[in-house]
């Protein structure tokens, strides 16, 4: 429960930071003294081409970030029992007392390793949730100067982030061994 009343006070800290950055100029000005010359110069030089190495960074810095804040021993022990329980109710589906057996133990450990993923995984968050935050305002920013040009499919700068980095962090998961 701690962790998750610091998670909170990150969460509306960074809220509050997004929410005055047209207004306190402290904020705004180094953002964008330190991305426009770098990530922005990426995008003027190909809009497409700029994204998909812009978000490739962002997300392997994210994994990165995930693996070494995490405990990936007990992410992984908790994934191989949630399989484990899978495959036992795949094997009882014709033994419905099994079965119901299974899924109330199913049930009563779910709570637990809810909790458990749930510590695990707010601790990445905490470093990660202000940044994000602080670039998706510029990237926010950068493409509205740019009158919000249609990227990829149709989409603008937002729908086309969520695609590639989606795609990016499945495959830099997989690749890094991430849980």
């Amino acid at each position: 429960m701690k962790g998750m009343k610091i998670f909170l006070i990150v969460m509306f800290v960074s809220f509050i930071i997004a929410g005055a950055w047209d207004k306190v100029s402290i904020i705004k000005e180094p953002v964008h003294f330190v991305l426009d010359p770098t990530f922005g110069a990426l995008l003027n030089w190909d809009l497409l081409l700029g994204m998909i190495i812009i978000v490739l960074l962002l997300n392997l810095v994210l994994v990165l970030i995930h693996k070494y804040t995490t405990d990936q021993e007990k992410l992984k022990s908790l994934k191989d029992e949630q399989k484990k329980l899978r495959e036992e109710m795949k094997q009882l589906k014709d033994q419905p007392e099994k079965l119901m057996e299974l899924q109330k133990k199913q049930m009563s450990n779910m709570n637990e390793s809810m909790f458990k993923s749930f510590d695990l995984v707010m601790k990445p968050l905490l470093y990660t949730f202000l940044p994000i935050i602080l670039f998706f305002r510029w990237f926010n920013d950068f493409f509205i100067a740019l009158q919000n040009p249609k990227i990829f499919i149709g989409l603008g700068w937002f729908g086309t982030y969520i695609i590639f980095s989606i795609i990016a962090n499945l495959l830099l998961r997989k690749a890094l061994k991430v849980y």
